[in-house]
């Protein structure tokens, strides 16, 4: 039984994994796919000021901007910068190569082309030339770039247009058996696709014109067009989700709902697959109540908004259309509340898992290596700075020590980047980019005295005073007077608001970041399991934290945490890295149910505060 529970374990892993890849690639551009819902609802001849110039700027964006960036976006995930520019070139194969918008084209080939010279470049690291690096560089997108879209064209266009074919068919199959409910587990997931107008205007708009004629409505307008599955999603994730998927979901309900563009809450579905199950359960509760109540449409309401719902039902035929609506919202929601609700309370053990990987890194370096990585950085990212990052690479490898040197353009620097190496003309750029980086400035990209310098200090000879202001700051994370033993039994609210204070009075954080730890805890309980919750603000109070602080507050009779017990409640304000190693240590001494027990009723803050920074230490 064991096994079979983690084999599903591992497989709902890689399933939330693959779904997290998907909502990587497309949330980064749902503002271009609003921008497109916008001009799409206004300018169509359906739409709400029809304008035939205007409008020609619908096809092209669905069917070239929004592939090409999610192609892009998709290659630099895996290949960064030139990773993005192959990934862009080879979406255009599936683009051409297929008469449907070609999403699921650039989702295959954005990645791929981005792996692709990811490999390549791995391949050939430390074996260009000085000099030719530019050159390699640029014939090596091109080269690749030709293949892959070549590749693209004549294999993936035609693989996704048999997919069509496929869904056509199972549609036609399920209405002639007079299963119709049954069509929503192929026309939600054709939707997902961005097939639903291939699916609506190729099989059940025909179907339901045939039976317009003969009975003045039909049933088949409603099929594709009920926003109902997709507005239940949008307001679970509006209700139950977090950051920026929950502050994007109001606005995607109104393109959604009162705009008609269905495509808008497809990145919502794509993000975490499951919701597949939410949405074609929605679908088919609505069809059924469609199909008992007689509702039917007199033509395919376009765009597919409510209004348009409304306005394409005959007279008297209102309830049928509003009550399937009304019920295929709420299944969906009901259904896609729970799945989202899982993901997102599992987001809590995400960060103390990360904090334990933080811990586990650290204590795995070797202590005179003070970086993993050395960003070597100009304007342009491919000359001056490529030619130097080689040098530099072959120093540190003859040194005998194992550390990848990159380059690239200052605008490429990543934020968290440990060491960046830039011209002294360009350092002040650079340090607006990575601002918690160590920042050296040469003058000579190659016989700089301060790079000699460096190679002496990543061989051990580093100035020890930096590593102990480093870890005095640590210890200023968690001080023995911020645990709190032996509290009187209280409300949640009152815990955290306790908590918040001690934050506050020791100057960790502004007064308001108490207000965001409550609203926090109202969406999402920060409840961790064993007796133990870790009450934080959210992602947008980060402006409100001063410095990074712990406080433990001990209840041993406990408090509730909705249903959950609490006897250890842990307050934090994370400004940057310094509180992982003892949130780490946290998270493995209370992850053990023994311990845990004796932290519940322990009169020792020695014991605790020793246990809790001893990796800090």
């Amino acid at each position: 039984m064991d096994k079979k529970n983690n084999s599903t374990k591992k497989a709902q892993e890689r399933v939330q994994k693959f779904g997290r890849f998907l909502s990587a690639m497309v949330m980064p551009n749902i503002g271009a796919f609003i921008a497109w819902g916008i001009i799409t609802a206004l300018f169509i001849p359906t739409g709400w000021v029809p304008n035939e110039q205007l409008g020609a700027l619908v096809d092209p964006m669905i069917t070239y901007l929004l592939p090409l960036l999610i192609g892009y976006t998709g290659g630099q995930m895996i290949g960064g910068k030139r990773g993005g520019v192959v990934g862009a070139v080879a979406t255009m194969g599936v683009i051409v190569g297929a008469d449907v918008p070609m999403f699921i084209g650039a989702m295959i080939m954005g990645p791929l082309g981005g792996y692709i010279i990811k490999k390549f470049d791995d391949a050939v690291e430390g074996k260009i030339p000085a000099g030719f690096e530019m050159l390699v560089n640029n014939f090596s997108v091109g080269i690749i770039g030709a293949i892959v879209t070549l590749l693209a064209f004549l294999g993936i266009g035609p693989v996704v247009q048999n997919l069509n074919h496929v869904l056509e068919v199972g549609v036609r199959a399920i209405v002639n058996a007079g299963l119709l409910p049954l069509t929503s587990l192929f026309v939600e997931p054709g939707k997902i696709l961005f097939l639903n107008n291939a699916m609506n205007h190729g099989v059940l708009g025909p179907l339901g014109l045939q039976e317009a004629k003969e009975l003045g409505k039909s049933i088949f307008f409603l099929l594709e067009t009920n926003p109902g599955p997709g507005l239940g999603i949008l307001l679970a994730y509006w209700v139950f989700s977090k950051g920026s998927v929950k502050q994007s979901a109001p606005g995607a309900v109104i393109i959604h709902f009162l705009g008609g563009i269905h495509e808008i809450y497809f990145p919502y579905i794509l993000m975490n697959p499951i919701l597949l199950l939410a949405v074609a359960a929605g679908g088919a509760s609505g069809v059924l109540v469609f199909s008992i109540l007689g509702a039917g449409l007199v033509a395919t309401p376009s765009p597919g908004s409510i209004f348009a719902l409304i306005a394409m039902t005959p007279k008297g035929g209102y309830l049928p259309v509003l009550a399937g609506v009304l019920i295929s919202t709420a299944v969906s929601f009901l259904v896609g509340a729970y799945f989202i609700k899982r993901v997102s309370n599992r987001q809590n053990e995400d960060e103390l898992s990360e904090a334990q990987e933080r811990v586990a890194e650290l204590k795995g370096k070797q202590p005179e290596l003070s970086v993993n990585t050395i960003v070597f950085a100009c304007d342009a990212g491919m000359g001056s700075s490529a030619m130097a990052a080689t040098n530099l690479r072959n120093k540190i490898k003859k040194a005998g020590l194992d550390i990848q040197v990159i380059h690239g353009a200052i605008e490429e620097i990543p934020a968290d980047a440990e060491l960046v190496i830039t011209h002294e003309s360009l350092t002040e750029r650079a340090k607006a980019k990575a601002k918690n980086a160590e920042h050296i400035s040469i003058k000579d990209y190659f016989n700089d005295a301060a790079l000699e310098g460096l190679i002496d200090r990543l061989k051990g000879k580093s100035n020890r005073r930096q590593e102990i202001h480093f870890f005095e700051e640590k210890m200023d994370v968690l001080k023995k007077a911020n645990i709190k033993l032996n509290l009187p039994s209280v409300t949640k609210i009152e815990a955290i608001k306790m908590a918040g204070q001690i934050l506050v009075d020791d100057g960790y954080v502004e007064k308001e970041y108490i207000q965001s730890m409550l609203e926090r805890e109202e969406h999402l309980s920060t409840y961790i399991g064993n007796g133990v919750a870790i009450p934080h603000g959210a992602g947008s109070a980060k402006h409100l934290i001063k410095k990074s602080g712990i406080v433990v507050l001990q209840f041993p009779d406990g408090i509730l945490f909705d249903e959950n017990k609490v006897h250890i409640v842990i307050g934090i304000a994370g400004a940057g890295d310094e509180h992982l190693s003892i949130l780490a240590n946290i998270a493995s001494t209370l992850e053990n149910e023994e311990i845990a027990e004796v932290f519940k009723k322990t009169t020792s803050v020695e014991e605790i505060y020793s246990k809790f920074t001893a990796e800090a230490l």
